[in-house]
């Protein structure tokens, strides 16, 4: 029979950016809508997507045989699972998200012992639970089934909610007053799919790829062409990963240089370079960086 890995995948706001990630890494995905199993390049991955907060559950139980969902997640279903890989990706950004305990802005609830005997309104409740634990306070922890932030201070005295920028936080005037977890999207699998030899190494596989699509999501290639007396200029002046690539082109004193760098930096780059005596530059977009 042939094999596939039976691969669950966010439905909702982290969809968008794990279909371009999986994109970036070679993989295109296509999903009609409502459709809960989209169609990908490659006959071996079966893609299912429900919401993240279920995945882990899913991979836990042997539903799914992997998985990608937020840290935050997989410690909330207290899922035992085998953690493959950790791709710092979220909807917005490529930065980790935050789980949060915030109040009003007004508020006189300065530290976690002042919620003892208050109400707080989360989805994640077993998380906040086992947090209040740790500090030995007793608060009312109930399910928010969302418009979290709107809760306070007239229904809750607090929340616990996942935050990437803040802003949504700013806006309904909330203060945080502690940082509970700071979370990463993971490629998770199910223990016993892991003792597969075909699906471990197609999820070693996927690893490596989306890893590298990661990596090169804020990067750019730079190539020039310098003449020989100007090589060590141009060198003092250009970052690199590790090392840039040097060559000679045949029959000249001329040097072509290969370099890997920030996006951010070739704006500025690019005109310093011209100026000690590179030419020709093109600047070029990757898709993958692997170590």
């Amino acid at each position: 029979m042939e094999q596939k890995l039976k691969l669950g995948l966010p439905k909702g706001s982290l969809q968008e950016s794990t279909f371009q990630l999986f994109k970036r890494a070679g993989f295109n995905i296509s999903v009609r809508s409502r459709s809960y199993f989209p169609s990908i390049d490659d006959p071996e991955i079966e893609v299912v997507l429900m919401r993240a907060q279920e995945i882990p559950r899913y991979v836990d139980g042997g539903v799914l045989d992997a998985g990608l969902s937020g840290l935050d997640w997989i410690l909330e279903n207290e899922a035992d699972v085998i953690e493959v890989a950790d791709l710092s990706y979220s909807k917005q950004t490529t930065n980790p998200i935050r789980v949060v305990l915030a109040v009003a802005e007004n508020s006189g609830i300065e530290t976690v012992q002042d919620l003892q005997g208050k109400r707080i309104a989360t989805e994640l409740v077993r998380l906040t639970s086992n947090y209040l634990a740790k500090y030995n306070v007793t608060a009312k922890v109930e399910f928010s089934y969302g418009a979290t932030e709107v809760k306070v201070p007239q229904l809750v005295d607090a929340i616990v909610d996942i935050t990437e920028t803040g802003s949504s936080l700013k806006a309904n005037k909330l203060r945080v007053i502690d940082t509970i977890l700071v979370s990463t999207t993971r490629l998770h699998a199910n223990k016993t799919a892991w003792e597969n030899p075909f699906i471990k190494e197609k999820l070693q596989n996927l690893s490596v790829l989306l890893l590298g699509a990661l990596r090169a999501d804020s990067k750019v290639g730079l190539k020039m062409n310098v003449p020989g007396d100007k090589l060590d200029d141009v060198l003092a002046i250009l970052p690199a990963m590790k090392h840039p690539t040097v060559s000679q082109l045949i029959n000249s004193d001329w040097m072509a240089i290969e370099v890997v760098l920030d996006e951010k930096k070739a704006r500025d780059l690019i005109p310093a370079l011209r100026r000690v005596g590179a030419q020709d530059i093109i600047e070029y977009p990757l898709n993958k960086v692997i170590p």
